[in-house]
């Protein structure tokens, strides 16, 4: 019991620290192109990353075999990234986060696709009403945009990144050939930075860096160092202790978590019908997770 409270410890963890890179984000993003800012914070992440896993002694050759598996991976990861940042400059971090929460869904479907891997009608259902919560909070409570379902350019995009985000997903498992998790998140991240510098190359020479606010640093250091490395091993960690579904519904507290982020960095209280939606996306968490467990009780014991 108490491993297993640990673990949803360290998810909960995970959702308030995505949710800050969300809410920061917004505030960073006018200032900086999105390949600019995330292709330094991707170095940082895969610098600190790599300084764990040799300490750890598993910084091995071997483990990059068939480097292009990462190239592909990270590609999908920067696709994720730079279409976040690019979307946080034309709509609200609440909304982005919004769009986050729809991942889990898609990676169910790439998850029977690749893996063949079959979620319960139960989980299907708790997506369902996460998701029907994750839509009310990107249409800011209006119902009338709702029923006409007018999505705004940078959910779209944000939207299209976020399918990348959930192929990744399934990608990991598939092309998975018995490495150290961390080396592989080193790989994927090495990937990432990769790709972010090549097409990110000309943002990188013309942004004035010296110039830059604050805000845009704190966000670059805060997205490297915690949404990136640390999330890794509070996934991991929990992942050791929880179901696969417990873990995936997390994810539906992140919409909540930005409006309080929000309030926390003086961006103000959103309205009383867009907290209704992130509370509607956090009943779709409690009941994926009911089911996730339900589901890990009905497995057969391993011999």
């Amino acid at each position: 019991m108490q491993n297993a409270n640990a673990g949803h410890l360290a998810m909960l963890a995970f959702s308030a620290i995505v949710a800050g890179s969300f809410a920061m984000g917004a505030i960073a993003a006018p200032y900086i192109d999105p390949l600019a800012i995330n292709a330094p914070r991707m170095v940082l992440a895969v610098a600190i990353v790599a300084a764990v896993a040799r300490a750890r002694g598993v910084l091995k050759a071997k483990h990059f075999a068939a480097s292009w598996r990462f190239l592909v991976m990270g590609g999908l990861m920067a696709a994720y990234f730079a279409t976040m940042f690019w979307a946080l400059q034309r709509t609200s971090g609440v909304s982005t986060s919004a769009v986050f929460t729809l991942t889990p869904i898609f990676s169910a479907g790439f998850g029977w696709l690749l893996l063949r891997q079959r979620a319960t009608p139960a989980m299907l259902a708790a997506m369902g009403i996460a998701a029907i919560g994750a839509l009310w909070v990107i249409f800011r409570a209006d119902w009338s945009a709702f029923l006409a379902f007018d999505i705004g350019i940078g959910e779209q995009v944000f939207f299209l990144g976020c399918v990348g985000h959930a192929l990744y997903a399934a990608l990991v498992k598939k092309l998975n050939r018995g490495e150290p998790l961390i080396t592989i998140t080193l790989g994927v991240l090495g990937g990432c930075a990769f790709v972010l510098l090549v097409l990110g190359l000309p943002a990188l020479i013309t942004t004035d860096w010296a110039s830059l606010p604050s805000i845009v640093w704190i966000t670059m250091v805060y997205t490297a160092i915690f949404a990136s490395a640390l999330t890794f091993f509070l996934v991991q960690f929990a992942a050791m202790r929880i179901s696969a579904g417990q873990v995936m519904a997390y994810t539906y507290l992140t919409p909540g978590f930005v409006l309080i982020w929000n309030i926390a960095l003086g961006q103000g209280v959103a309205p009383a019908m867009v907290w209704i939606g992130a509370l509607i996306a956090a009943c779709g968490m409690l009941a994926l997770f009911l089911a996730g467990n339900a589901s890990s009780r009905a497995q057969p014991a391993k011999k």
